[in-house]
């Protein structure tokens, strides 16, 4: 079966034009494209301007149904959503699928912003406001935008690679008051310990850098995190 041809792919797989004729179309290709980036985000922004007080969750699509992982997720969902958060997620299966629900069952708003991919898949069932975006560098400015909070559940490379965005705006100071919350001590442990005797201690980051991650291991104490975030927000 043959895999489909995403927005992303086409971006980024240039061919560099051979002639006059390719450099005339590879330009209207690029204006048009630049037309549907612009979408991505006017509908990002359109369907998610009144959403106040989310939380970004992210987690593996390969969480199983059943599984302990799962139903730390529905957890998580339904903590934060009973703490009067709504739950933002990319709205796949898994541990994004478990969130929404758990969000869905506390009776929250549960959003999920999906991506074009080469493979199928479908925003999951416990959404309430859902959307698919073409372009990842768009979808992740929707997921950082709309939150007060950021917090990993174990996930891959596409976890990791949400975690270190995030990391950065906030050691940057392009974002501020963002907690960044890793779920489960076991498995972000070595990860936790790798940038502080590794980054740390061969002068790749700052001391304090190690203290933008807080690692829990339960939706209680990530609730906790969030009450103090708030309350030092709303004190400025």
């Amino acid at each position: 079966m043959s895999e489909i041809e995403t927005s992303d792919r086409r971006l980024l797989n240039r061919r560099p034009p051979r002639s006059q004729a390719e450099v005339n179309q590879t330009k209207l290709d690029d204006s048009w494209r630049v037309l549907r980036i612009q979408a991505d985000f006017v509908d990002g922004f359109d369907a998610l301007l009144h959403v106040e007080d989310a939380v970004t969750v992210f987690g593996s699509a390969r969480t199983a149904l059943g599984t302990p992982g799962y139903e730390l997720g529905v957890d998580l969902g339904r903590a934060l959503g009973a703490a009067g958060y709504a739950v933002i997620t990319g709205g796949g299966p898994g541990s994004m699928e478990s969130v929404n629900r758990g969000a869905r069952q506390a009776g929250a708003c549960s959003i999920g912003l999906g991506i074009e991919l080469p493979f199928e898949q479908h925003l999951n069932p416990f959404i309430d406001i859902g959307l698919n975006f073409r372009y990842f560098f768009a979808r992740k400015t929707m997921f950082v935008k709309y939150a007060q909070a950021f917090v990993c559940l174990p996930g891959g490379f596409g976890t990791l690679d949400e975690l270190f965005e995030a990391l950065t705006l906030v050691q940057t100071h392009k974002v501020t008051q963002f907690p960044i919350i890793l779920v489960g001590r076991e498995f972000w442990a070595g990860l936790h310990e790798w940038i502080t005797d590794r980054l740390v201690a061969e002068g790749m980051v700052s001391p304090g850098d190690p203290g933008l991650i807080s690692v829990v291991d339960t939706p209680e104490e990530v609730v906790e995190i969030l009450a103090e975030s708030r309350a030092a927000r709303e004190a400025k």
